[in-house]
C-alpha cells in the first residue's frame, strides 16, 4: 500500500497528514477542534479532503483520545468528546470514499515509535506518554496488543494507591495522579508552598505564589537547578519509574519507551525514572534490564502511527 492519511484529534486541534511507507509526513492540514461531537466528524472529513487534493491515498487512520472497539470502528467512549458508541469509522468512510481505521491515540503513538522512532529493532515494546495523563501502548511480538475489547493499555488507570487520590475516571489512587504533567505540577506547588525559599526561581517565573506555577515554570527552574523544581521531577519520575517496574513483571518487553510532554525534559526526568525503576524492579539483580529510552517522534507519533495502522489494514 502507498500513501494514508493520519488523523490525530487532539484537544485544540485536529491535524490529518499524508504518509509514506516510511513514516515521512509529505503534507499536514490542521484546523480546530469543534465543540460538538458531530463538528469533529465534519472537521476530520474536511481535513482529509484538504490534505488529500494533490496525492492518490489508499486509506485513512484516525487517532482517538478514548475506548475504541475490538474492530477498531467504534469509539465507546471518549472523554474529551461526546462520543458514547459513536460508529466514527462508518461515518467518516460514507463521506470520504475511502477504508477508515479508527485506533486509541495513545496506541497510535505507541505504533508510531515501535515503527518509526525510538523502538526500532525491538519486538516486544511498552509505550507510555507522560501527558496531562498517562497512556500507552502494548506491542508484544511485532504486534499491537489491544486486548479481546480493544480497549488495553490503560495504564494510567490502574490503582496504585488504595483509596488514594480520586481521578477524573471516579476510581481513586489511579497511576496518572501520580506520574503526569497534573501530578508534577501538584508536587511542585505543594513543595513551594512549604519551602519557599527552595523555590526563588520557580515562584518568580509565575505570578510570585504557588498558586500560580505551571508545568512550563517548573521545567525552566529545573533546568536553572531550582530545587523545589527538581525534586518535583525527581518525585514524578519516582512514581513513574515504581509503575514500570510493574509492567515489567506483567510483560517483559526489552524496552519501554517514555513520550509525552513531561518526557521533553529528557535526562531531567528519564535518568530518575530509570533509577526508579531500577530500585523497584523485582528481583533486579539477576535479571536482564529493560532499556527506558526517550521517544523519538514527539508530537508527530500520533499522526504517523494512525497512517501507519490505516496501511496495516
Amino acid at each position: 500500500m502507498g500513501l494514508t492519511i493520519g488523523v490525530d484529534i487532539g484537544g485544540t486541534k485536529i491535524a490529518a497528514g499524508v504518509v509514506d511507507e516510511e513514516g515521512t509526513i509529505l503534507e499536514t492540514y490542521k484546523v480546530p477542534t469543534p465543540p460538538t461531537a458531530d463538528g469533529v466528524t465534519d472537521a476530520i472529513c474536511a481535513a482529509v479532503s484538504e490534505v488529500s487534493s494533490n496525492h492518490s491515498i489508499e486509506a485513512v487512520g484516525i487517532g482517538a483520545a478514548g475506548y475504541v472497539d475490538d474492530k477498531r470502528a467504534t469509539v465507546l467512549f471518549a472523554p474529551n468528546i461526546n462520543w458514547r458508541h459513536e460508529p466514527l469509522k462508518d461515518k467518516v468512510e460514507q463521506r470520504i470514499g475511502l477504508p477508515v481505521v479508527v485506533e486509541n491515540d495513545a496506541n497510535c503513538a505507541a505504533w508510531g515509535e515501535y515503527r518509526f522512532g525510538a523502538g526500532q529493532g525491538h519486538e516486544d515494546v511498552i509505550c507510555i506518554t507522560l501527558g496531562t495523563g498517562l497512556g500507552g501502548g502494548i506491542i508484544i511480538g511485532n504486534k499491537l496488543r489491544r486486548g479481546r475489547f480493544g480497549v488495553a493499555a490503560e495504564f494510567g488507570h490502574i490503582r496504585v494507591v488504595p483509596d488514594g487520590l480520586l481521578c477524573g475516571c471516579g476510581s481513586q489512587g489511579c497511576w496518572e495522579q501520580y506520574a503526569s504533567g497534573r501530578a508534577l505540577v501538584r508536587y511542585a506547588k505543594q513543595r513551594a508552598n512549604a519551602t519557599p525559599e527552595n523555590a526563588v526561581a520557580l515562584l518568580a517565573l509565575g505570578d510570585g505564589t504557588p498558586q500560580g506555577i505551571e508545568g512550563k515554570h517548573i521545567s525552566e527552574a529545573a533546568r536553572a537547578g531550582d530545587l523545589v523544581a527538581v525534586d518535583a521531577f525527581r518525585e514524578l519520575a519516582r512514581w513513574a519509574g515504581a509503575g514500570l517496574a510493574d509492567l515489567a513483571s506483567l510483560f517483559d518487553p526489552s524496552a519501554f519507551i517514555v513520550g509525552g510532554g513531561v518526557s521533553d525534559e529528557g535526562d531531567l526526568v528519564l535518568d530518575p525514572i530509570r533509577k526508579s525503576f531500577k530500585r523497584w524492579l523485582v528481583g533486579g539483580a539477576w535479571r536482564p534490564h529493560a532499556q527506558v529510552l526517550a521517544a523519538q517522534l514527539g508530537g508527530k507519533a500520533g499522526l504517523v502511527g494512525a497512517a501507519d495502522l490505516a496501511r496495516q489494514g
